[in-house]
């Protein structure tokens, strides 16, 4: 893997690897990470930041949860790109897109595209089952608060109802280990949890959400 070796920094969770972190401008004590998914059916990055644009050598695809992933990249990406088509004309102003899509669907029988529209109108989560574990990808629509909880991002652009609808849908997907695109640069940046505990921590952000919470 000669391609981007020098940013590969650390296996989490048994089947993963995240690249080197990039603090965000704007919230610096905040961490984004892009993610190398080794699958029999070709390896797929998951998500970009500054150390992704070179893509792996054993990377086929490179598939974004949201358009302010590409925004922070800032660069174009050496793999082909797959992106929801409502976020695709952001995508496009920094990198090209292969492909797009609008619909929940299946890359082979392990990995699952999920839209979740609310944060962006594309945003979209990615399930994986490794075989170890089953891995959720929800980009910063449901990311890791420094104190422990789960947190959305609901911005002024942001649709609340459509973000609810979509935390709804989360909700009810098996997973066990949750990887966000943004964790605090002081705190883990991937979080292990059962299924009663996803439901009760997804549960709990719904409610907050739905009474006006943006977080």
């Amino acid at each position: 893997m000669s391609g981007m070796t020098t940013a590969m920094l650390d296996s989490p969770v048994e089947g993963l690897e995240a690249t080197a972190p990039q603090n965000l401008s704007f919230a610096p004590n905040t961490q984004v990470r892009a993610f190398l998914l080794h699958r029999p059916l070709g390896d797929l990055l998951i998500y970009a930041n500054e150390h992704s644009h070179r893509g792996l050598d054993s990377a086929t695809r490179q598939y974004l949860g949201h358009w302010h992933e590409a925004m922070v990249a800032g660069r174009e990406s050496d793999l082909p790109v797959f992106v929801h088509d409502a976020d695709r004309d952001e995508v496009t102003r920094v990198m090209a897109v292969r492909g797009g899509f609008t619909k929940r669907h299946k890359l082979g029988s392990d990995f699952e595209v999920i839209p979740m529209p609310g944060h962006t109108p594309g945003s979209t989560a990615y399930l994986w089952d490794s075989g170890h574990h089953r891995f959720l990808f929800t980009a910063d629509s449901l990311y890791l608060g420094g104190d422990g909880h789960w947190r959305a991002a609901v911005l002024e652009s942001s649709d609340r109802e459509r973000y609810i609808r979509s935390l709804e849908l989360l909700r009810d997907l098996e997973f066990d280990v949750l990887v966000p695109w943004a964790a605090p640069a002081d705190g883990p940046y991937v979080d292990v949890v059962s299924h009663a505990e996803s439901r009760r921590r997804l549960g709990q952000l719904i409610e907050r959400v739905r009474a006006g919470a943006d977080s």
